[in-house]
């Protein structure tokens, strides 16, 4: 929904796409290149989704404020019992919610603003080999906050359902001041 007043414009997720309707490739390249150029130049995001040459993360679907990707864990992912790290999914989310932004808004070149607020529920584990499923999804992008909703699933390995999202292991959401950003 819009809002008339320019500087209170408003625009929700139900505008935005979902992950039954068919990929963008504008939308899918930028956030690519978005992800390569400006996350990975973090040392935090490159440690953890490997560094622009031997990424480990891999896009599978975008469009306008949703992008979905998998990543396998590997050692760097994990907490001393074997589970994914709950920092590691903090992180997660604080990237997700960030390029989900991204796929809102080309003019994310500035960024995607600051966190103000990130909430982090762990529902379940994920260990070493496990692929999972992450899913960035703008909620609300106002003129000074943007919403967003994280999911991280565990991908099925094996039976009819091998390949599909499994348990849900994370839900989040993440909170940006974005004015003067997009």
């Amino acid at each position: 929904m819009s809002n008339s007043n320019s500087d209170s414009q408003v625009e929700s997720s139900p505008l935005y796409g979902t992950p039954e309707q068919s990929s963008d490739p504008t939308i899918l390249s930028h956030i690519t290149e978005y992800h390569t150029t400006r996350s990975l130049a973090s040392p935090i995001y490159s440690f953890l989704l490997g560094p622009p040459n031997a990424q480990l993360v891999r896009f599978t679907h975008a469009s306008k404020g949703l992008f979905l990707a998998r990543l396998t864990l590997a050692p760097q992912h994990l907490n001393s019992a074997g589970g994914i790290h709950g920092s590691v999914s903090a992180t997660f989310v604080d990237w997700a919610g960030g390029l989900a932004i991204a796929a809102w808004d080309f003019r994310g070149h500035k960024g995607t603003g600051v966190s103000v607020d990130i909430n982090v529920s762990y529902l379940s584990s994920a260990k070493l080999g496990d692929e999972v499923e992450i899913e960035g999804r703008v909620e609300r992008v106002g003129s000074n906050l943007a919403f967003t909703e994280v999911r991280i699933w565990k991908v099925e390995k094996e039976g009819r359902l091998a390949g599909k999202r499994g348990k849900m292991v994370i839900s989040g959401r993440h909170t940006k001041f974005v004015k003067g950003s997009v």
